[in-house]
């Protein structure tokens, strides 16, 4: 059960904080970064078929599965959300996109989808079980559920946020999802770096104290790209669930 301010959040950040909630990534700073997390998810997915993009906030992530090609219905709880949303559809002139209001730790699809998309959504979740749970069932036979989260730490570097906005803000790390998944009924899955750690270590110009000077050393961004692809993945990696 979402908490109430998960349902205020988008009245709370006002009018400035929704226009830029609507138009990322390009109003975002970290546009960059967003692109290539979205980036290595479609790598991970089948081409085509249909995609159900779970906690789709404003929806455009929604809109660029769509103008990649996928048949895309985009959910959120939040109906000021979902209204963006259905905005973003009609400018950009979308007729594969729906959007639905709904809680998805409890939605009702069944068979539908090839494709099931929680992205930096499912750390929200106060029951991660139950959206995992709605996600198979919302799965045709052999589609797979693809999860891109802040991993580790991310409950302990939101409390600011959590305060203000009383939102849900969990760790949502590979093997807290894997568990969940397994009791659903998932029957594969496979971990993969996370695409945040790779544009930091390799492609952000400007880095700064101790870790900036170290990144100025010839070679020291390969090394750390490579101890990245090694080591992150458990932390906060991309995570494929095959049903």
């Amino acid at each position: 059960m979402a908490t109430q301010g998960e349902f205020d959040y988008f009245k709370n950040i006002g009018e400035a904080g929704m226009q830029h909630a609507t138009h990322k990534p390009w109003s975002d700073s970290q546009c960059g970064l967003y692109l290539m997390e979205l980036g290595a998810m479609m790598g991970l997915m089948p081409e085509g078929g249909r995609l159900l993009d779970m906690g789709c906030g404003t929806g455009w992530t929604s809109v660029l599965f769509a103008k990649r090609g996928y048949d895309v219905v985009g959910t959120d709880l939040v109906a000021e959300a979902i209204d963006a949303g259905r905005r973003l559809k009609r400018e950009n002139g979308l007729q594969n996109l729906d959007f639905v209001v709904g809680d998805y730790e409890s939605l009702a699809f069944r068979e539908e989808f090839d494709v099931v998309v929680f992205f930096d959504c499912l750390h929200h979740a106060v029951d991660e079980v139950g959206a995992l749970r709605s996600a198979y069932r919302a799965l045709k036979p052999g589609g797979i559920c693809i999860t891109s989260e802040p991993g580790r730490g991310h409950e302990r570097r939101s409390r600011a946020v959590m305060e203000e906005f009383g939102v849900t803000e969990r760790d949502m790390h590979p093997a807290k999802i894997i568990r969940g998944a397994k009791q659903v009924g998932f029957r594969r899955f496979s971990v993969h770096p996370h695409a945040s750690y790779l544009y930091i270590s390799l492609y952000r110009q400007q880095q700064r104290g101790m870790v900036g000077k170290l990144l100025r050393i010839p070679g020291m961004r390969t090394l750390v790209g490579l101890a990245t692809v090694l080591f992150s993945k458990h932390q906060a990696g991309i995570t494929v669930l095959h049903k």
